[in-house]
């Protein structure tokens, strides 16, 4: 591949990762930060809009890592999601390295709910629960609460998906061509 060649696409590889930051880093919605203050930060609306920006990201990370087509595509988005936090206007600039911390708290634990399946509890009340334990909800929250929680952050595993595909595309094959065939395409036998 030519110097040039490659350059290009290091590029639209990175202007196709600014466009998925930009979707997963976008504010999260005034009813799901009520719904986050009233049942987990005793109010708190601007914790609760941070943990709910967290939730977003560490989720659209995790995404860009799971489902991209192209192996490249996670550690891009990673390097234009750090990017996007340092310029963050919400952070100040003496809070970056608590801002770093708390993403990648919440990026492991999101990740661990996602990656294992622990008790008899559904991954949708995983994730409720790992929300409302970062949010501050000291009491064990109802099954209910649980499956609410689960649910707005399984909406925003599907805004990660759609905005993943809309990126960088998805993934096709032939009508006659089975995709359980790809498995091992490529490898020597």
């Amino acid at each position: 591949m030519s110097v040039f060649r490659a350059w290009r696409e290091a590029r639209a590889l990175r202007r196709r990762a600014l466009a998925y930051v930009g979707r997963i880093a976008a504010e999260p919605d005034d009813a799901d930060v009520r719904w986050l203050a009233r049942h987990a930060t005793a109010g708190d609306e601007d914790h609760a809009r941070w943990e709910l920006r967290y939730a977003r990201r560490a989720l659209g990370l995790l995404v860009a890592g799971r489902d991209a087509l192209d192996d490249r595509t996670a550690s891009v988005v990673a390097r234009e999601l750090t990017a996007a936090l340092h310029s963050d206007r919400h952070i100040a600039a003496d809070k970056m390295r608590v801002a770093q911390q708390q993403f990648n708290a919440r990026l492991q634990a999101y990740g661990e709910v996602l990656a294992h399946r622990l008790g008899g509890e559904s991954t949708g009340a995983r994730l409720g629960r790992a929300l409302l334990t970062f949010a501050g909800r000291g009491s064990a929250p109802p099954p209910q609460l649980l499956a609410d929680g689960g649910e707005l952050l399984a909406r925003y595993l599907g805004d990660a998906n759609a905005a993943l595909r809309d990126a960088f595309g998805t993934a096709s094959l032939p009508e006659h061509v089975p995709p359980s065939t790809m498995r091992g395409a490529g490898t020597a036998s």
